[in-house]
């Protein structure tokens, strides 16, 4: 399920046309378990020491690296330099991905099965060179099936999708990540709810998998109210919030994770995030994360407003 529309207006609509004025942010709305499945010997193929990091990262708008849409120059070699830079973070190369976007809601959560996905074309009104990019990499059923095995352990109940095709919060930024498109991928879906807590529970499941040679990659965006996008007020409520989850997301697990649980609360989130599904790929990579601690991997400003990334176990 796409989240392009947001009260009617087209994701091409708000960064390409800059909305919206005074009176688009003044109608925004106001702010208002963990798994006990481990991995067994048959998967457990990497040492602690060879644990994989987990990603989140901001996957900007539309096909902005491959399609000039008019953004700032040095804001885009900026965010793709990072995304580009993400390919080196894993000690060890990666057996596979696992990839959390911000563009998928279930009822459940939801894993593609597919052992070839196509390319899921899920935005609108951009050139026609912006429905032609490829990004070929395999599917892999067999981590879609483990996937499974570790959230039903947890308790959540799952589903499979063998049809859909990666979406652009996945094959937007790996695209840079990995040109080559050259390491299996399979896309989980967020649950619908977007309960944060439910999220945290989801990746603490899937914990297991960075010993298993899985890199896991959330998706998103730390800013996405596309009525405010190049609103001469957005860069501030960006930088209020963004302030706010840079400290959050880099505490100690218990506090970090209870913050996030009530990431509503902080300043000017609301206005940030009027609908939270490009927030809460970030929950499910601190539920992977465990214990380890975050770090700020990029800070810098996109389409007006800040923007970060976050690393743990790196």
């Amino acid at each position: 399920m796409s989240n392009e529309h947001e009260d009617g207006i087209t994701r091409r609509q708000a960064i390409g046309a800059g909305l919206v004025g005074a009176a688009g942010l003044a109608a925004l709305p106001a702010i208002k378990g963990s798994s006990t499945a481990s991995s067994s010997e048959e998967h457990r193929t990497t040492s602690a020491r060879e644990r994989m990091p987990v990603v989140f990262m901001p996957h900007g708008g539309g096909p902005w690296p491959f399609v000039d849409l008019g953004f700032d120059k040095a804001d885009v070699d900026s965010l793709s330099g990072y995304l580009r830079s993400v390919a080196g973070l894993p000690k060890t190369p990666p057996k596979a991905l696992l990839v959390i976007s911000a563009h998928w809601e279930e009822p459940v959560p939801t894993v593609m099965t597919s052992e070839r996905p196509p390319m899921l074309f899920d935005y609108y009104g951009f050139p026609p060179e912006s429905y032609q990019l490829t990004w070929p990499s395999p599917g892999q059923p067999k981590l879609a099936a483990r996937v499974q095995e570790l959230l039903g352990a947890a308790g959540f109940q799952t589903a499979t999708d063998s049809e859909r095709g990666y979406d652009h919060g996945t094959f937007v930024p790996l695209k840079l990540t990995y040109p080559k498109a050259d390491v299996p991928t399979v896309q989980l879906s967020l649950k619908q709810g977007l309960d944060p807590q439910e999220h945290l529970a989801m990746g603490r499941a899937l914990a297991p998998l960075r010993d298993e040679g899985v890199f896991i990659v959330g998706s998103g965006m730390t800013f996405h109210n596309l009525r405010a996008f190049r609103d001469p007020r957005a860069p501030a409520i960006s930088e209020t919030f963004d302030a706010w989850l840079r400290e959050a997301a880099t505490l100690d697990a218990p506090e970090r994770d209870r913050r996030l649980a009530q990431w509503s609360t902080a300043p000017a989130a609301r206005l940030s995030h009027p609908r939270e599904e490009h927030l809460l790929p970030l929950m499910v990579i601190a539920g992977a994360a465990g214990t380890d601690r975050g770090t700020i991997a990029y800070s810098g400003r996109f389409m007006g407003v800040q923007l970060s990334a976050y690393h743990f176990g790196a």
